[in-house]
This record gives structure tokens, C-alpha cells and sequence, in this order.
């Protein structure tokens, strides 16, 4: 019977042990595949259209398992645009709510899939924790409560112990004014004599440097050469705004832009490449990118700062995702500006001379914050002219080749044939 018992026990035990470890693995493999399933969901852009709790270009995820079969889910990530040809009901109820059809996944498998779907489960119950730690509130209302009680016990206690700091203080005042009347005569007389050898040693001094003429001379050239110098240098930078950076409307980031994304610099700035200005985007250049690209990854799901404040600009509601009518113009605050007898063209420079917009703006892909890098100066421009080189390959200077050749054989060459037909050269 003993035997028998000791048997079973060590049956259960070992039950106990093997539920044990398979609930750890199974807990561990869950934590795996949502892991996996973030990492897939984010590297494949998903969150740009999508987002648990939210809707965006496509429909909230929340409660996705519980709408939708994992079968269904799996043949829509592969191939939404058939699911829709073949007529499927839910794909074609989705089209009609939805504007943009998704693209298909094919390059993810069945297993992929799960684990996104597990992702997305978990999103889910961290978002229903936020909602319930919400009536918390009320908890912390108490507690500010009795924290504003202390403060004002403690504020009359310090009233009260200044009160007799001051009680004291004025004890102890009326003790100094008498000491001070008792010693009045000899200090007034005191202070009378200090003076009186001071302003004797002053005087002294003075008629001392009036008599040495070398050092006047001396000391007034040094004035007039110091008052000439800092006059000279403060006339050769009027105008001169090296290192100007104001603040923006919006905190735009080059590095952010130009520098970790890439983006061209003509994308946003077209008129570098065929006008005599490098222009400032309109917003709806900006809202190409930012009607879906939020910023939320960094800011706790939320809308970023600086995009809502775009959004307030073009008057776009993210949730309706449709524009309203109250728009606002964005008063972005001018960096380079040169002076109106100073003519410059950015698509000389840009497009015929191939300059790259870092030789005057520096290094604009590192800037978080712009500022006038090159201090735009005659001598600056001149200095570049001095040391670049032209390049000869276009139409122009096959012309001015031209019109020399005919000279040298004799023929008439007018102003036309050098370009003195063109309209920049008089209306500019």
C-alpha cells in the first residue's frame, strides 16, 4: 500500500513539474511571437496606415481577431486586391469603406502573420490597462488635496516665525542706532579726514600725468588707435549676419529631413533649380508625407507636437482625415538674405555651374536648427569666383566661340550674337 502511494505521488510531482515548464514555454513563446510580430509590423511600414485604438488611412486593428477568422486575415494580407475580385464579402465591404486598397504581403508566411496578429492582441490589452488606470485619477485629486492642507500649515508657521524673527530684529536695531548716536562725532570726523587725503592724493595725481607729455601723447594715440579699430571692424560687418538663427514657427529638423531620411534638397526647395529663387514649400508639400507619417512612435501613440502644429496650419483633421477651411499661412522667419543691389540666381549656380547647396549653406543635413552658415560678403563671392572653375559644356560658350571665330576672320559681330538680347540683362 506504501508503495503504492509513494508511486502516485511521485506521478503527480512529476505531472505538477512537466504543467509547470510547459505553461513557462508556453508564456515564453507568446512573448517570442509578439516580439516578432512588432518587429515585422513596423520594419513592413504597417504602422503607417494602421494603429490599435486608432484609425487611420486603413481601419482600427483593436478587437481584430474577434471580427475577422485567422484563415481570412491570412488570405487578405497575401492578396487583398483578389480577395476583392473574387467578391468575398467582408474584402469588398472593406473597399467600399476604405479608399486606398492595401498591397499584398506576399513575402510573409502563415507564421509571420500569427505572430503580428499576437502583436496586435497585446497592444490590446496594454491599451485596455490605460483605460482602466484612467479612475486612478480621482485618487490623486485626494492626495493633491492634502498636499495643498500642508502647504498652507506650513506657509502660516513661517508667517508666524517671521513675525518674531522681525520682533527681534527690531530690538536689535534700536540697540545699533544707539550705539551710532554715541559715536557720530568721531566718525563724521573720521570719514571728514579720509576724504580730505584722498581727494589731496587724486589731485596730486592728476597734475603728476598732466605734466608728463610724452604720456598724454602716448595714452591719447592709444585711445584714437583702439576707437579706430573697433569703429573699422564694426562698419566691415554691418550687414553681416554669420551664425543668425531665429526661431521658427515650427521646429522643421534638416538633420531629421536632409539628413536621416535623405530627401533631396530640390524636393521641398524647387525653385533652386530653375529660378533666380530657392523658394519655401508650400504646406501641401509637407502634408505629402505627414497626412500619414504622425510621429506617434515617439510620443506615446499621440499626434507629435510640431505636426499638430502643421495640421492647425492646413486645417487637417488626422481622424476624418479630410481638410477643413480655417487655414492659416505659416510665417517662417527669413535665414539668408542679401542685399536688394546684390543679385544672386540659384539655378546659375545650381543647375549650370553644378554648385552643391552645402558650398553656401554648409552642413545643412547635420542642422536641427538652421543658421546663415557663410557670411554672404562681396569678398566671400568673390573669393569663390576667383578659385572655381567654369564649365564650358553648354550651349553659351559654344556661341561666344562663335562670335570670336567670325571676328578673327573679319565679320561683323553685334551685340545679339553675346547675348545682349536676353531680358535678365536689362530687367532683372
Amino acid at each position: 500500500m506504501r508503495n503504492i502511494s509513494s508511486v502516485l505521488g511521485r506521478l503527480a510531482k512529476s505531472i505538477s513539474i512537466s504543467l509547470v515548464l510547459l505553461f513557462a514555454v508556453t508564456t515564453t513563446t507568446q512573448a517570442q511571437d509578439a516580439a516578432n510580430g512588432a518587429a515585422l509590423f513596423k520594419s513592413n511600414a504597417c504602422n503607417s496606415c494602421h494603429a490599435v485604438g486608432k484609425k487611420l488611412t486603413g481601419p482600427d486593428l483593436a478587437g481584430l481577431s474577434e471580427r475577422r477568422e485567422e484563415g481570412w486575415i491570412v488570405k487578405w494580407i497575401h492578396n487583398p486586391q483578389g480577395m476583392i475580385d473574387s467578391g468575398d464579402p467582408q474584402a469588398v465591404e472593406l473597399k467600399s469603406q476604405f479608399a486606398t486598397t492595401m498591397a499584398p504581403y506576399a513575402n510573409l508566411s502563415e507564421g509571420d502573420i500569427k505572430d503580428i496578429i499576437a502583436y496586435l492582441q497585446a497592444e490590446e490589452v496594454k491599451l485596455a490597462e490605460k483605460k482602466a488606470a484612467g479612475p486612478a485619477a480621482g485618487g490623486a485629486g485626494a492626495a493633491s488635496s492634502d498636499a495643498n492642507n500642508l502647504m498652507i500649515i506650513g506657509l502660516v508657521a513661517l508667517f508666524v516665525v517671521a513675525v518674531a524673527v522681525i520682533f527681534a530684529l527690531n530690538r536689535v536695531t534700536k540697540t545699533l542706532e544707539r550705539v551710532i548716536a554715541n559715536n557720530q562725532a568721531s566718525i563724521a570726523e573720521a570719514q571728514a579726514k579720509s576724504e580730505e587725503e584722498g581727494e589731496s592724493s587724486s589731485v596730486k595725481f592728476a597734475k603728476a600725468f598732466l605734466k608728463n607729455k610724452k604720456l598724454v601723447f602716448f595714452v591719447v594715440l592709444m585711445v584714437v588707435g583702439l576707437l579706430g579699430v573697433a569703429s573699422w571692424k564694426t562698419m566691415w560687418n554691418v550687414g553681416v549676419h554669420q551664425g543668425y538663427k531665429p526661431v521658427q514657427p515650427i521646429k522643421f529638423s534638416h538633420q531629421i529631413h536632409a539628413g536621416v531620411n535623405q530627401i533631396e534638397c530640390q524636393y521641398c526647395h524647387g525653385g533652386a533649380f530653375k529660378s533666380k529663387n530657392a523658394s519655401i514649400p508650400s504646406a501641401n508639400v509637407c502634408m505629402n508625407c505627414h497626412n500619414t507619417v504622425t510621429g506617434s512612435d515617439h510620443y506615446d501613440g499621440n499626434i507629435s507636437p510640431e505636426i499638430a502644429k502643421l495640421y492647425r496650419a492646413v486645417d487637417w483633421d488626422p481622424e476624418a482625415r479630410t481638410y477643413g477651411t480655417n487655414t492659416r499661412p505659416i510665417e517662417w522667419v527669413r535665414i539668408h538674405n542679401l542685399p536688394d543691389f546684390a543679385y544672386f540666381n540659384h539655378s546659375q549656380h545650381v543647375v549650370v555651374a553644378g554648385v552643391e547647396c552645402q558650398t553656401c549653406h554648409g552642413p545643412i543635413q547635420d542642422m536641427e536648427e538652421v543658421y546663415q552658415y557663410s557670411p554672404l560678403t562681396m569678398k566671400w563671392c568673390i573669393d569663390c569666383h576667383k578659385e572655381t572653375s567654369v564649365n564650358t559644356d553648354n550651349a553659351y560658350y559654344d556661341q561666344l566661340i562663335e562670335a570670336h571665330d567670325k571676328l578673327k576672320k573679319g565679320e561683323k559681330m553685334t551685340a545679339a550674337m553675346i547675348g545682349g538680347l536676353e531680358c535678365g540683362k536689362c530687367h532683372y
